[in-house]
């Protein structure tokens, strides 16, 4: 009640408050889902009763781009958070998008086939189930509008760590503006950050970039946080543009409160551990089984899991991946 009350007053009173929450939960709720898919979404969720306790929430990315229709068939971005209000702590887990899964009805795959398969709602499951943990919510993110998000906020401060200088990132291969990224504490406005969280050109490919995409989200969340309580109801509006999520605006609000009444938040990333290798002739990514099992208990108590890494995997052996 107290944050719908803090609502009214920014917004206007009475009806006009009721209209503008409305509005902003619709397009922010909804998105371009059917109703079949808000339901399969919303049957795969765990929900927590409230936020005086851990929760996991599932971000998935789409990078749909105008030269190249089948992108955001599958998630671009997959990423399992551990938010914790009592703490004021966010642990992010990246998933690999070339993790091998294996998928009821489709055999092994790719884990970003499972958006293709079955939306947000089959990614969300699959998540569950190799992370081992129940997802109380979830965002869907398209890259292109967090653009609009990004610069709302003013830009955010990260740190790269090596220069960045890729036309497929930035388009600019097709005509596109030309943007260099360099290495050390950068100030990014929206168009900069997309190339951050798009660039692939790595020697491991993949995994630094997710690991930029963990940064590119725990600047945008620090920043928010750090913004006067009168300016998130624009940026929820702003955000209900490029996300859509089953979070409704005095969700996101009183969430953000909370955070920002506990002091200063602490986050830490990691990845799945992983090894690489083909398999049919395709490059795969492999879980080690072991390594995230003991990732999983330490996130789950509270620690810091940014070093543990893979080394093996029982899948990988037992298909005989060399």
């Amino acid at each position: 009640m107290v944050v719908l009350a803090v609502l009214v007053v920014f917004v206007g009173a009475g009806t006009a408050a009721a209209l503008w929450v409305n509005s902003v939960n619709d397009t922010l709720t909804k998105g371009q889902k059917s109703a079949t898919e808000l339901d399969e979404i919303n049957d795969v969720l765990v929900k927590t009763t409230s936020f005086d306790e851990p929760f996991y929430m599932m971000l998935i990315g789409s990078d749909a781009r105008a030269d190249d229709e089948s992108m955001g068939a599958r998630s671009d971005t997959n990423i399992v958070v551990r938010v914790d209000p009592t703490t004021n702590s966010a642990t992010l887990v990246s998933i690999p998008r070339d993790t091998m899964i294996n998928i009821d009805g489709y055999g092994y795959c790719k884990f970003n086939a499972a958006y293709s398969y079955g939306g947000a709602a089959l990614a969300i499951k699959e998540a569950s189930e190799l992370l081992g943990v129940n997802i109380s919510h979830y965002a869907e993110v398209d890259f292109d509008s967090l653009i609009g998000l990004v610069d709302a906020v003013g830009g955010v401060d990260v740190t790269v760590d090596q220069r960045i200088n890729d036309p497929d990132a930035d388009g600019s291969v097709i005509g596109q503006k030309k943007i260099i990224i360099e290495a050390g504490e950068q100030h990014m406005d929206g168009e900069t950050a997309l190339v951050f969280a798009r660039s692939r050109a790595y020697v491991d490919g993949d995994f630094t970039r997710t690991a930029n995409q963990r940064k590119l989200i725990a600047a945008l969340a620090e920043k928010i946080l750090s913004m006067p309580l009168a300016k998130l109801p624009g940026i929820v509006q702003t955000a209900a543009g490029s996300i859509t999520t089953d979070m409704s605006v005095t969700d996101l609000y009183s969430l953000a409160t909370q955070f920002q009444d506990g002091g200063e938040l602490t986050m830490t990333s990691c990845m799945v551990p992983s090894i690489t290798g083909m398999y049919k002739s395709a490059s795969y990514v492999f879980c080690d089984e072991n390594a995230l099992a003991s990732m999983m208990q330490t996130i789950e108590a509270g620690g810091d899991a940014s070093e543990i890494t893979g080394t093996t995997s029982k899948l990988a052996q037992q298909l005989g991946v060399k």
